[in-house]
């Protein structure tokens, strides 16, 4: 029996990369400070649904919320093997909490024929952990949080290993059903040579129109081309999904942030070390001394 498996991913600020202008002042992220990468357990989340294709069979179907910059990990999505990729983008769904996310990404998940749902553990920009359970809450699903492994699928009903930090679980629910993945879970395979050269045209409205500002391109002709050729990223918006406003954005977010506090960290002292070998070589000695190193 094929499964179709959608996988909500998210572009996220990297993290590694964090700098004093990471945070406005009303306590969300200035995600313009930082490079934006593909949230890491999103990626396991995806090549989990993209095992289950290869062994079921079935579709893969990406889908984010965010501005239509965001389109680069659905790009992503579709050189390492989804199949469709959906855009949900709205000036209303901005500053939106993992509430209003939730709600949002249910009513988009609503509008796709889906056997199983996946989104990675958390992202790296929140840490939080709870818009997938909030996701299957609000549709009513069974969910299975921390996943590391896939144990079997049959007679309407999943069977995973879930992770626990210090043991496992083995835990059975039925269809469809509503899963967060581990990095543990897999090794995210890379993209694909044909696949990256067939997609990497694929763009959402959003960005043709952003084109059309700059170019004397037909944006409504470009979009069509590129529908036919199925290159073009779906894009919906608040109103396509029905959803409530007063469940949107920031008005949807209970969630306020108290204060921000930036933390400095001051070197008690330092020490120039010469880029030759006999530098390097004394800095080792000196850190063995200090018992900083073994």
């Amino acid at each position: 029996m094929a499964y179709n498996c959608v996988v909500l991913v998210k572009q996220v600020p990297d993290t590694k990369r964090i700098t004093g202008e990471a945070m406005n002042e009303d306590g969300t992220v200035n995600r313009g400070a930082l490079p934006a990468i593909f949230n890491p357990e999103d990626l396991n989340a995806l090549e989990l649904a993209l095992d289950i294709k290869d062994k079921f069979g079935g579709t893969v179907t990406a889908m984010t919320m965010g501005l239509p910059s965001a389109s680069a990990v659905l790009r992503e999505s579709l050189y390492r093997g989804a199949d469709d990729a959906v855009l949900v983008t709205d000036r209303r769904c901005a500053a939106s909490d993992t509430l209003a996310t939730s709600y949002i990404l249910s009513c988009a998940v609503r509008k796709l024929k889906c056997d199983i749902l996946l989104c990675g553990r958390q992202a790296i920009d929140g840490d939080t952990a709870q818009v997938g359970p909030q996701i299957a809450e609000k549709l009513g699903l069974p969910q299975i949080t921390y996943v590391e492994d896939l144990i079997d699928i049959s007679d309407g009903a999943i069977t995973v290993r879930r992770g626990l930090g210090n043991g496992w679980q083995e835990v059975k629910a039925k269809l469809p059903v509503v899963l967060t993945v581990l990095d543990e879970a897999n090794e995210p395979r890379v993209c694909a040579g044909k696949r990256l050269m067939k997609y990497k045209k694929a763009l959402s409205p959003a960005e043709i129109q952003a084109m059309g500002k700059d170019t004397d391109i037909d944006t409504d002709a470009y979009s069509k081309e590129l529908e036919e050729k199925g290159l073009l990223i779906k894009q919906w918006d608040l109103d396509f999904l029905e959803a409530d406003m007063q469940w949107c954005g920031r008005d949807g977010s209970p969630t306020k942030v108290h204060r921000i506090q930036s933390v400095v960290l001051a070197a008690k002292g330092s020490k120039d070390v010469e880029a030759t070998t006999e530098g390097i070589t004394a800095m080792v000695h000196d850190l063995i001394e200090e018992n900083t190193i073994a």
